[in-house]
């Protein structure tokens, strides 16, 4: 027994670093009453001895599914589509403010009545889209997490399902005929504009899909935002401005150019599935081209009327603002790779970035 007990010392010390909580226990291993016994309590300290590994483990596999997770709804969301729509109704939502008193808390929490169900709607659209698009979007975005298969088809359809039911909650709950009147018909258009059913699915022809971006981001959104802030939040009597005016006309240029431009990185994929939109009929060089000319043709007359207004700041701002983003999309018009997806895409994003900068000048225009 001795010479056990000595090898068991032996073995015990050349472990003494990685088990150091065991050395204590060695010297009352031999008083242990049975071999038996000795042997469970030895199992029980190796399993106290790891018992924090698994835990560090599980918790680490949490945090970085969970990171994972995230990061897919971030690509779910289309976060460049809820970029707009937050410019969008902010812009327009100054544009019945007459004086900083109007800035008040009553004019921001309006404000976030109108944001929240208004990004919940727009994460249902492209959602929506996306779920009906998985095979498409294998093709021309297979980094989409329903493409991409990080996200089943029942947990797409429970976001979008769950977004909705909320969006809507909130436009009744908040009382505002334009506000609940902009989701509804948001909903519809997005509906019809995705569903593959009989008469719907309008994304398969060019005209429909785009009179349902250019309806959304060029006319409900500046309407209905509009009378939301000045009647509901604001308590004035519904009247249309010269601003006004202006933005709805000038996104619905912009808007139509989102609509064309939107299919030149997705021309292979669109031919393929039979989608017949503007890039399939007539090839990416010319609606580019055309996408571009519309948008230098919006700036003119941006500068234009700009340059007739009587307040100096306003002139100052829309005219040398207007000329600053026509100058710089020329510029990159002219270097871009047609042949590239690549390319184009980052152009479209570029696209993107001018309509955000576009709805940070609208209230400058008086």
């Amino acid at each position: 027994m001795p010479n056990i007990l000595n090898k068991s010392n032996v073995c015990f010390r050349n472990y003494s670093q990685r088990f150091p909580t065991l050395l204590s226990n060695v010297e009352n291993f031999a008083k242990l009453p049975t071999r038996h016994y000795r042997i469970n309590c030895f199992s029980a300290a190796l399993e106290n001895e790891y018992a924090s590994k698994p835990d560090s483990d599980h918790s680490t596999s949490f945090r970085t599914g969970l990171s994972k997770q995230l990061n897919a709804f971030y690509r779910f969301s289309r976060p460049h589509t809820v970029i707009g729509t937050v410019l969008g109704i902010t812009s327009v939502s100054l544009l019945p403010v007459e004086t900083m008193v109007d800035l008040s808390p009553t004019f921001f929490m309006g404000l976030v009545k109108a944001l929240v169900p208004a990004i919940l709607m727009n994460i249902y659209v492209v959602g929506l889209n996306q779920l009906f698009d998985v095979e498409i979007d294998k093709v021309n975005k297979p980094d989409l997490p329903l493409a991409s298969g990080e996200f089943s088809i029942a947990i797409g359809a429970a976001i979008v399902s769950s977004f909705s039911l909320m969006s809507f909650a909130m436009g009744f709950m908040f009382q505002s005929p334009p506000l609940l009147y902009a989701l509804l018909i948001s909903f519809l258009l997005g509906s019809a504009y995705s569903v593959d059913l009989p008469y719907l699915r309008w994304k398969r022809h060019a005209f429909f899909a785009a009179t349902c971006i250019l309806f959304v981001r060029a006319i409900v959104v500046q309407l209905a935002f509009f009378v939301h802030i000045q009647k509901y939040v604001l308590g004035r009597p519904v009247s249309f401005t010269r601003s006004l005016v202006f933005a709805t006309a000038f996104m619905c240029f912009f808007s139509t150019v989102i609509a064309l431009f939107k299919d030149i990185p997705d021309v292979e994929g669109d031919r393929d599935f039979g989608i017949q939109s503007f890039t399939v009929r007539l090839g990416q060089e010319r609606v580019f081209w055309l996408c571009i000319n519309m948008l230098l043709m919006a700036y003119g007359t941006a500068v234009v009327i700009g340059a007739s207004s009587s307040f100096l700041l306003s002139k100052l701002v829309t005219v040398l603002g207007h000329c600053t983003l026509a100058s710089i999309l020329l510029v990159r018009a002219r270097s871009i790779d047609l042949t590239s997806k690549a390319s184009v895409t980052s152009f479209y994003m570029f696209i993107w970035k001018l309509f955000y900068a576009e709805y940070l000048l609208i209230p400058f225009v008086h």
